[in-house]
Parts: structure tokens; sequence; C-alpha cells
């Protein structure tokens, strides 16, 4: 039933007496403190903290971050302001400071959820179904329970009005219902998505009585109410957004929170470069940077606070796969329609010289999506699992790729690598171009090889500039156009674009984000990650047994053979990543010794006495 639909007087009658009834719970189902993918929580229902958490870390004091670009919205949930939200609301990488799940993500397993919003989680062994059993203490910041009614409300409202992937999730499930005072049970249409359940337990929820229902799928910048730590502070769009923390917050004694949330104020400015953006970091302008470029991080900190210890330069090893970064070609173009064509496009990225002249081979070349894991197929022959799993798509993968020995072309690093360049060449001439002159041509039509590569900073420029000056060797011009982040980030939601360069990063435990990122449904949905358009057969099947594996090495070979047929299909020019996070901060902001498998977890970090 549509959001905001009256309800007939016979039905909520019906509703409020199902409410008041026992639900008997299917087989299988008891009340857990959490819930895994695959096997069992790592932690036991008492652990007092995460372990990568530090539940004395001091309180008080501000944090300040730093982003190029802005925001005109404060509504992450929908398409129009999921791109240009406020940073720091509902964020994976400053926390969900303003809103809350039912169930909250220890970083430091695959994927495993503990209770938050809900105290407790019910779940049969077939997933067929989920009961979350709210804590009687939750609130939001105005003082109103966090209720059953919130929870079913938020899921409609989300399945009608929100991004993408909240639509196709919550389309699943095919029947909600509160069950006595503080439970909510939902019915799947069948167990086939096993990680449903753990989406459903990281769904926002959003208090009915404060939510504008007609105008929620509009980009707004009017502060939301949320359960979480913080409040909206400060709204100023290109300039700066603030949260401060909400000395009522409920939940700050849970242990899944414990050592979270210890800043009273927690900044976020904006700039329209980096450049700009690093010389405010160099005059302690903001607190942390994340760095990302080789040269600025051999080169760039030489500035008087590092060398006197105030400002220190840290590296933090991960357990994840390192995803897989590059230009994604969108085949709805023409252009791209030609899986031989995509192939000698990725041949002629010399990454060689790229990490030599650009990054001192700081850099590693991507292969896999799921690359560093054991997810990846790189290296590994295809086992007689992922046979079967392929058996009905016989040409999705290609030979090299399935006995393992596939690497993404390699150069001399001298920038014009004869070899290179003639088997480009010769692959497309056989999707019928030819050279005349100094332009690539179809035979067919006449046409040349041309299209415009959409990027959106002065770094992403520097590779592209290389990479066009390497396609014009064989007569194909590629024009590289810089645009500000609102035109790109609108462009890339309509899919108006021939190539981008981004990244899909990866987990220990892909599912339903990549259907979002490769399903056919997902291909013609704007605002979807689906960038490159790909609408296959394998891909689809594939990602159906991802979601359906019941055990852990069933999931590894389902993934492996995922793997296999990405690469195969050569939506993607393949980049680089670097082995490590690096991150600079002033020692006015410290953090706890350990860290998690993840990287490093902003929201544990804390203030300290500055040098």
């Amino acid at each position: 039933m549509p959001i905001g639909t009256r309800w007939p007087k016979a039905a909520v009658l019906a509703l409020a007496v199902s409410a008041t009834l026992p639900l008997s719970l299917p087989v299988g189902a008891e009340p857990r403190h959490g819930m895994a993918m695959h096997g069992e929580p790592a932690l036991p229902a008492d652990f007092d903290h995460l372990p990568y958490a530090d539940p004395s870390a001091p309180k008080g004091g501000r944090i300040t971050y730093a982003f190029v670009g802005s925001y005109d919205s404060l509504n992450p949930f929908i398409v129009k302001g999921a791109e240009t939200t406020a940073r720091g609301i509902w964020d994976a990488s400053l926390g969900n400071n303003v809103f809350e799940a039912l169930l909250a993500r220890n970083r430091d397993e695959a994927f495993t959820l503990y209770g938050l919003l809900a105290e407790s989680v019910d779940v049969p062994d077939d997933r067929s179904s989920i009961t979350f059993n709210l804590n009687p203490k939750a609130k939001f910041s105005d003082g109103q329970p966090v209720t059953p009614e919130d929870v079913i409300f938020t899921l409609e409202l989300l399945r009608e009005k929100g991004r993408p992937n909240y639509r196709s999730w919550y389309s699943k499930v095919k029947k909600i219902e509160k069950v006595g005072e503080h439970g909510v049970h939902m019915t799947f249409a069948d167990g086939a998505d096993r990680e449903l359940p753990l989406l459903i337990g990281l769904m926002p929820i959003l208090p009915k009585h404060a939510t504008d229902i007609e105008n929620f799928d509009r980009s707004t910048l009017k502060p939301l109410i949320g359960s979480g730590p913080y409040l909206m502070g400060e709204i100023k769009p290109g300039e700066r957004f603030t949260l401060k923390r909400d000395p009522n917050y409920w939940g700050k004694d849970l242990p899944i929170k414990r050592g979270f949330d210890n800043f009273d104020e927690i900044r976020v400015d904006y700039y329209r470069n980096r450049s700009s953006m690093f010389e405010a970091f160099k005059k302690g302008l903001y607190d942390v940077n994340a760095e990302s470029d080789p040269a600025t991080w051999r080169n760039g900190y030489d500035f008087p606070a590092v060398a006197d210890g105030r400002v220190v330069k840290e590296s933090f090893e991960t357990g994840l796969p390192k995803g897989m970064l590059g230009f994604a070609m969108n085949t709805r173009r023409p252009t791209f329609e030609d899986i031989r064509v995509r192939k000698a496009l990725a041949a002629l990225l010399d990454f060689e010289w790229l990490d030599k002249n650009l990054f001192f081979d700081v850099y590693k070349r991507n292969a896999s999506y799921f690359e560093g894991s054991e997810l990846s197929s790189i290296g590994i022959p295809v086992s007689d699992k992922e046979k079967a799993l392929l058996a009905k798509f016989p040409d999705a993968v290609e030979p090299d790729v399935l006995d393992g020995t596939y690497r993404p072309a390699k150069s001399d690093g001298s920038g014009s690598d004869r070899n290179q360049l003639r088997a480009a060449l010769e692959l497309l001439k056989s999707a019928g171009y030819e050279l005349k002159g100094n332009a690539l041509v179809n035979t067919a039509t006449g046409q040349p090889l041309t299209f415009e590569i959409l990027l959106k900073d002065r770094e992403q420029e520097r590779v592209g500039l290389a990479y066009a000056r390497t396609l014009a060797r064989v007569g194909i011009k590629a024009t590289v156009r810089t645009v500000d982040s609102a035109q790109y980030e609108r462009r890339v939601q309509e899919f108006d674009f021939d190539m981008i360069m981004t990244s899909w990063p990866a987990s220990l435990s892909p599912g339903n984000e990549q259907n979002f990122r490769w399903s056919s449904s997902q291909a013609d949905v704007p605002g979807s990650y689906n960038f490159v358009g790909a609408k296959n057969a394998a891909i689809d099947a594939l990602l159906n047994d991802i979601l359906a594996a019941k055990k852990r090495e069933d999931f590894v070979e389902s993934v492996r053979a995922f793997d296999r047929v990405l690469i195969s299909q050569h939506y993607v020019v393949p980049l680089y990543y670097l082995p490590e996070q690096w991150v600079a901060r002033w020692t006015g902001v410290g953090h706890p010794e350990r860290q998690s498998i993840s990287g490093y977890t902003y929201p544990t970090w804390y203030a300290t006495p500055a040098k």
C-alpha cells in the first residue's frame, strides 16, 4: 500500500488485534544478540566493546574533516540527495551520526551485525523471515521512543521513495507486522537471498512523527531528526556543515557504541579543489587528511608541522579486498558495444609508464574486482564447482581467465610500447576498424573512433590525459573533460557519459550491492551504480548464486566465478590500487592503537593534548 494511503477501518482493527497476539517463530528462530552472513558471530552475547574501540577514550573537543565540493541536501536516502548530501549524516567513512539502523556492523568481521536499535533478532535457518526486538530505551533526538510503527513506516517509505537499491531490497519483504509492544516481524518471498535479513538490519530508521512524507524524495536543507549521537548544527552549503553531540543520546552505553562518538562537535569543511584543501590542512584548519596521491605523500608533507611532530603520517594495512579502480565504459553507447573494442581499450592503458612517471612506482595494478583476497580468481584455475555454475554460459569467461593465467596487459614502460599498440590494433581490426591517416575509422560507417572521458578533478585529469595520449598513437581521439562535482554527479546519475574514472570498493562479503552495480535490472535505472550498463545473463545468474550460498566455501567459489565473468567482459580499463591506507593527522587527534581489518575507523578517534 502506498505511503499516505488511508487504511480501511476493518484493516486497522485487524492489525491492532494481530499486534497483541503472540507470534509463532519459524523453526530454528530464537532471540540472538547478533547475526552473521555465514557461520556464527565472533563476539559473545556479553561482549563489552568492539575490539578496535577504546571504551576509556576521552570525550570532548572537536574534529574537523574536509572534502572537495559542496552539498545541497541533508537527506542521504533519495536519488536527488544521495551524491550531494552533507557528509557525516549517514556516512561509511565519518559514521552514521544522525540516523541509526536496527543493527550495527562489526568492521572486524566479514559481515556480522550486532544489536543497536534492536536489542535482539530472530532469524530461522532458512532465512525466510526475521523478527527484530527493539530496545525499549531507544529514542529519537526529540525524546520520542523508536517504535515498531517507525520501522514499518521507514520500510514502506524507502521502498516507495528511496534510492533504487532500497527499493530493490525492500520490495522482497512480502509482509511486515508489529509483534507485541517492541517487536517487528518481516516475511520474505523465500530464503533465496540470504543476505536480505542483514540488509534489513542495516536499514536506517526514520521517525514517522517527524518525516515529511509528501516531500521526502526532494532535496532539503531543513535539519532532520534521527536517533543517532549527533544533532545537525550549522548548515552552510559550499562552506561547512557541523554536527553537535546530543547530550541525551540514548545509546552511549551500549557495547556496540562504547569507545565511539568521542567528540562534542564534528565539523566538515568544503573546498573548491584538492590544492586549496591541502594548503588548509598544512595550516591546521582541519585535523585529518586521507591521502591517495603518491607524489603528495612523498614530497608534499615537508612543512614545519611535520618536521616538529605536530603532524604525523600513518599507514594502515587492511584485510579487505582492494576492489577495482578503472575507466568505466558505458556500453549503452554504440562505441563500446563490441567486446573486442573494450578489450583493446583496456590493453592500451600503459600502467608501467603511469606508475613510474606520475606515482613513484607506488601503485600496484588492478586485475581482479576482489584483488588481494580469497575471493579473487587471479592465479587460481577454475574449480569443478565454478565449472558447474558457469556451465550454462560457455562463452562468458575467456580461456586465460578460466585457467588463472590472465593478467592485464603489461608494457615496457616507454609510453609507446610497439608490441602493446600492435596487439590492440589487431583487436580493433577484427572489430571492423582500420587506420586511415591519423584516425582509426569504422570500415562499415566511415566514422572515427572517438569518445569523451568525463572526470571530476585535476588528479583524475592527469591520468586521463596520459591515457588519451596513448590512445592517440593508434588513431583514437579521446577528449578529456573535467567538470564541477554537481555537473559530474548529475551526468553520472543519468548515464550521460562515454567513459568515467570510478571505483568499485569491495568487502569480504559482497552481496546485494553487486546487484546494484552489475545486474540487468539496474542497467536502466537512473541513479544506480551500474555505470557500464551491464546486461549479462551469466552475471545475473551468479549474483543469485552468491546470495543463495549457505556455506562460506560455496560463497567464495560463487564470487570467484562472478569475478571471472566481470574480468572477461572487459567493461573496465583496470587501473591501480595502494597497498595501504595513508592518513596524516594533527596530533590534537588520536586513535586506538588497534584498528579493524577494514582499516582506520574515524568514529573511534578522539581528542588528545596537541604537541
